[in-house]
Order: C-alpha cells, then structure tokens, then sequence
C-alpha cells in the first residue's frame, strides 16, 4: 500500500469520525438536550435510517454529495496534509471548540478562488441566521415563555413536532455536510456500491457512539443556551435552522460552514430572549457568551487559512 493511499484512508476515515463528533452534534444538539429520557438507540435508529435513506437516493440518482462538490475534483493522489485536515478537526472536537468541517476540511482540496467562495457563502450565513433569529424570537418572546413548561394536552404534539422538525434539518444538514467526508471518495457514480455501503456503515457506528455519549463536548454548547433542553423551544431552532439550511442548499452548489449558520441562530436567538426578558440589564451579561463562540469558530478559520499557506508554499 503506498503513502498516499494510506494518506487518503486515514484522512477518509477521520474526516467521517470528525463530522459526526463535531458537525452533527451541532445539528442534534437540541434534539438530544430535548430528549434525554428517551432511551438513545431509539434516536440512534430513527436518525440512521434518516442517513441511509438520504444518502442512499442520492447515491441512485447519482451524486451521494448533492452536488456540493462539483467545483472540487478528486485529487490525483493524497498527500500528508488532505489527512492532517481531519486530524486537526478531532483534536479540536476533544476540546469542545466548534470547528467548521468544511472550512477546515475543504481547504485543503479547493483552488484559492473556491476557497473564498465558501468563506463568503458561510459568512453571509451566519449573518442571515443571527438576524433572522434575533427578528423572529423578538416576536416569538412576546406571545411565549419557552421556559414555561409545556400544557400537558399538547406535550405528545410538541414531541411528535420536534422529531419532525429533528428529521427535515438531519436530512438538510446530510445534503451540506456529507461532502467534507466524500471528498475523499470518487465523484458522482464513479462511487460504487461497495464503498457506498462501507461509507453509511462507518457513519451509522459514529452516529451510535454520538447518541450513546449523549453528544460529547459539542454538547456543551447547544445546552449553554437557553431553554434548548426544552422540547418547545427544540422543535422552533431545529425548523428554523433546516429552513435556512433548505436556502443555501437551493441558492447555488458551493460548500458552506453549516457551523456558522447554527452559532449565527443561536447567537442572534440568545440575543434577542435577554433584550426580551432581561429590560434595563447591560448587554454585557450575555455577551461574554456569545464572543466565546464566535473566537472558538474563527479558530477553525485561522486554522483553515494556515494550512492552505502550508500547502501552497509545500
């Protein structure tokens, strides 16, 4: 087996453990913090079969990425830096740091040009999330508590909903994000049967382990904001959040940092429940929070941007 082959298997297979521990985390976050008398491989099942069934048509009709890497061809051979991408992604996962898999991650494979189209596709997402969140929970605050617990009658309504809602985001977020791991894998239906199988398998054993776990350290995050572990307040992020994901995916076929769109809604979502709740209080009490975030994603940025020097001048 040579070098670059082993490069581009072990890049293969962190690229698909880092995406599930860090990227959907993020994506199941509020689905998990909501959900946490429900025995996990209930969730696990329902969430699987979401992946397969997703994965799997878009495999049959011809591209398991959906398109996202049209603009990034398959690299003629691999090299120690399209495996050192993933390698970052893990350690950073460990840490609790939100890292976006596809900056960090597609770097390594796109021209310069491409590479500031997703910058810029990503960063207008983050935008568009916080004001729109921050709009629609100015509104939602005025006519609901979150935090009030949900009337007994509409419980098994608002589950049922948030499952839903859980569903359409998972599958949304598979149609962006699935192409930080394809990457390493032969374009459109050049991917064969074989590996298509072997690829959902890994997936599906990452996705166990995520919900055996409870959500690792990427869990922190989605249970620091407010009223997140609450089913109401789940199902209104989660739908919001795939609406925005259904966008960008419709807009045009470059990558984007799904991450930056979520820290942008929980952002702007925050933001606008302490104005709401919290009149006459200084902003700074909340603030700290969110410029936490912020610097632990621009992290994966600055990150992101060393390693295409490296490549450039390697």
């Amino acid at each position: 087996m040579s070098l670059a082959v082993v490069f581009g298997v072990c890049g293969f297979l962190m690229a698909a453990w880092a995406v599930v521990a860090n990227d959907s985390a993020q994506t199941l976050g509020t689905f998990i913090s909501s959900n946490k008398e429900t025995v996990w491989w209930k969730k696990w099942i329902v969430m699987s079969t979401v992946l397969v069934v997703t994965l799997g048509y878009a495999w049959f009709t011809g591209d398991v990425a959906h398109g996202r890497l049209n603009s990034i061809p398959l690299p003629e051979t691999f090299h120690w830096y399209h495996a050192m991408a993933p390698l970052l992604l893990l350690g950073l996962t460990r840490l609790g740091i939100p890292v976006s898999t596809t900056i960090l991650t597609l770097s390594v494979f796109s021209s310069t040009v491409v590479l500031e189209q997703i910058l810029l596709k990503s960063a207008v997402g983050y935008a568009l999330a916080a004001v729109l969140a921050y709009g629609l929970w100015h509104v939602i605050t005025y006519f609901l508590n979150e935090k009030n617990p949900v009337p007994e009658a509409q419980k098994k309504k608002w589950r049922v909903a948030q499952w839903a809602a859980t569903c359409f985001l998972w599958h949304q977020w598979l149609a962006h994000d699935i192409a930080n791991v394809a990457v390493y894998l032969p374009r459109g239906t050049e991917l064969s049967l074989e590996m298509l199988i072997v690829f959902l398998v890994i997936l599906v054993a990452g996705l166990g382990r995520l919900f055996y776990t409870h959500g690792g350290k990427i869990q922190d995050i989605v249970s620091s904001k407010s009223g997140t572990r609450f089913v109401r307040s789940a199902t209104i992020i989660d739908f919001v959040y795939a609406l925005i994901l259904l966008y960008f995916k419709e807009y045009n076929d470059i990558p984007m940092s799904t991450t930056w769109v979520f820290v942008g809604l929980l952002c702007g979502r925050e933001l606008a429940i302490y104005r709401r709740f919290n009149v006459g209080k200084e902003i700074k009490h909340v603030f700290p929070m969110l410029v936490s975030d912020f610097l632990k994603m621009i992290v994966g940025l600055a990150l992101s941007i060393v390693l295409v020097f490296i490549v450039a001048y390697c």
